[in-house]
């Protein structure tokens, strides 16, 4: 049995164990039509002698509530009620036996389980801190307020730690009654084997607590796993940890979508601009316009990168650009599951060796990553960013995209004021509705050059910091907006970008003394060429600022940059 069977893992390793003609191969998804997809996609592999089983449904919540979503639990009361005793309340046989994992596994009675389903994500990212914020500005608008009881089972649905626990309890009863022999898990580090300073969040803090609570579920999970396997009674278990983007599933062009559902497209015409007043109040709720053009949705060209989502070509080049999260291909990681099930002797048993465990960046995925970028380009360069990877690397990619269009080579940009800059970007913005919609459809407006338009629109879903709630306008809260989610054209951030391109520029110089490039090398004198000019690519100059502005790098960059320093 492979739960998450659909997924990039999941297939990678169904795919995998047909090749040793299993009589069953039980394939389970969250949804009726992934698994179906899934079983029919792998029946043209399947040798005759193999039954494929398709299964749905969520495994973390009871039988009845399978096919439920949690917004549609947290909504009923009643359901609400019954989801957070079954996860808080005191371990009886019914919970387990009412569970949709234990039904799943006693039906099938599978000899080997090997989980590929995300179980740090899915429950980390039920977003405690989101939920706790937003029932303290429903309901605390006054001093003197009581929460009903709902109100606080609300808050219970979304914490990860008592689910997990509840997860294992109902696992090891599980695995022990239907006499598994081994369970294989694919877990993650919560970060893509970054740390702390990951720069690909949803636009909260720097640490992310949601990350941070990702990593503390999976590692609560891992150690949870390494007291189950030694527990009498209890299966093999083993764990595999991927410390890289996962990546890919495909590539291809037409319309983007984030949880299922097509981005829709909006836009801010010049005559609606908005005119931010110093010690006014920023607010969505005062504003009546919703700016979204019927019918149209945000397209381009994509790589979907399975659960983490689909990501514009500049997105993924600077993702997985050296020394930020890498990636590392699903057949990787299926071959390493593989030997952990016929017993091989690996160092990538979280369980018996966690110093050895993680999976990190391949050189395999590195010289694919070139291939993949590749396809992308062939289909076109259309879209410049998603918003999956975060409001701050969007922010950067629509800037570099801006200075490519314009000018095209940093040394072009060098050569002209920042007012000319500005300009000739605002005159941009303007003219190209492609990436102003883009833009603002994904939640990123348009500071203008004067630092008081600025180009946006309301929304149906507002996950970025400054549309939600209300903001004081002043200087500092348009200059913190400006510096992590909004596009900024004023002078002072071009000169910015003008001191960047120099950094870059000398950068190079440096390198092609040192590497000897021929491509930056005159024939002759073997010095830097002068007129070599050096293109912007937006992708890869996010990525630079990541790692030399924003500290985002790979603990290995770091390490390697301070041993060839000394």
């Amino acid at each position: 049995m492979v739960l998450g069977g659909y997924g990039e893992v999941g297939m990678a390793v169904c795919r995998l164990l047909l090749k040793y003609n299993p009589s069953r191969l039980i394939v389970t998804s969250l949804r009726e039509e992934e698994a179906m997809s899934a079983v029919n996609e792998l029946s043209r592999e399947a040798p005759e002698s193999c039954s494929l089983v398709p299964f749905y449904g969520n495994i973390f919540v009871r039988w009845e509530l399978k096919d439920k979503t949690l917004l549609e639990i947290a909504q009923d009361d009643t359901l609400l009620k019954k989801t957070v005793d079954d996860n808080l309340g005191e371990l009886t046989d019914d919970m387990v036996t009412s569970s949709t994992l234990y039904k799943a596994v006693i039906e099938h009675k599978p000899h080997i389980i090997v989980d590929c389903i995300n179980t740090a994500t899915a429950l980390a990212y039920r977003n405690i801190f989101q939920s706790y914020e937003s029932l303290i500005k429903d309901k605390c608008q006054e001093e003197d307020v009581n929460f009903s009881k709902n109100d606080m089972r609300r808050i219970f649905l979304t914490v990860s730690i008592p689910p997990l626990i509840r997860h294992i309890q109902i696992l090891y009863e599980t695995l022990k009654r239907a006499e598994v022999n081994l369970y294989v898990k694919v877990g993650t580090t919560g970060t893509g084997g970054m740390g702390l300073n990951i720069p690909f969040t949803h636009g909260e803090e720097m640490p992310s607590r949601l990350l941070m609570s990702k990593s503390a579920v999976a590692g609560a999970h891992s150690m949870l796993l390494f007291a189950l396997s030694n527990t009498p009674g209890s299966p093999i278990i083993k764990e595999v940890k991927p410390a890289a983007m996962i990546g890919w599933k495909q590539t291809g062009k037409g319309e983007i979508k984030k949880g299922g559902r097509p981005i829709k497209l909006y836009d801010c015409p010049k005559n609606d601009i908005y005119h931010l007043q110093l010690g006014s109040r920023f607010s969505m709720d005062n504003l009546k316009t919703n700016k979204s053009l019927e019918g149209e949705s945000l397209k381009g060209t994509f790589i979907d990168t399975g659960e983490n989502g689909v990501f514009s070509m500049d997105e993924f080049k600077a993702i997985t650009s050296l020394g930020l999260m890498e990636f590392i291909t699903p057949e990787e990681i299926a071959h390493t599951v593989i030997d952990c099930i016929k017993g091989s002797s690996n160092s990538k048993d979280v369980i018996s060796a966690i110093d050895a465990s993680v999976l990190g960046p391949t050189y395999r995925a590195g010289f694919l990553r070139d291939i993949a970028i590749r396809q992308m380009e062939r289909l076109g360069r259309e879209g410049f960013s998603y918003g999956l990877l975060g409001p701050k690397l969007s922010k950067l990619i629509f800037e570099a995209s801006l200075f490519m269009i314009a000018f095209g080579f940093m040394e072009d940009v060098l050569e002209r004021t920042p007012e000319e800059i500005s300009s000739r970007l605002e005159d941009i913005v303007f003219n190209r509705d492609d990436i102003r919609k883009s833009a603002i459809s994904i939640g990123i407006p348009i500071l203008l050059k004067d630092g008081k338009s600025l180009l946006f629109a309301k929304r149906d879903v507002m996950d970025k910091v400054w549309e939600s709630g209300s903001w004081e306008i002043t200087v500092d809260n348009i200059n913190r907006f400006a510096e992590k989610e909004w596009i900024d054209l004023r002078e002072d951030n071009i000169k910015k970008w003008q001191t960047r391109f120099i950094t870059i520029k000398n950068e190079k110089k440096r390198k092609s003394l040192y590497y000897g490039s021929c491509c930056d090398l005159d024939k002759d004198s073997f010095q830097p060429r002068d007129e070599y000019k050096t293109p912007i690519d937006p992708g890869d100059v996010s990525a630079w600022i990541l790692i030399k502005e924003f500290k985002g790098a790979r603990h290995e960059l770091y390490e390697s940059t301070r041993l060839i320093d000394t």
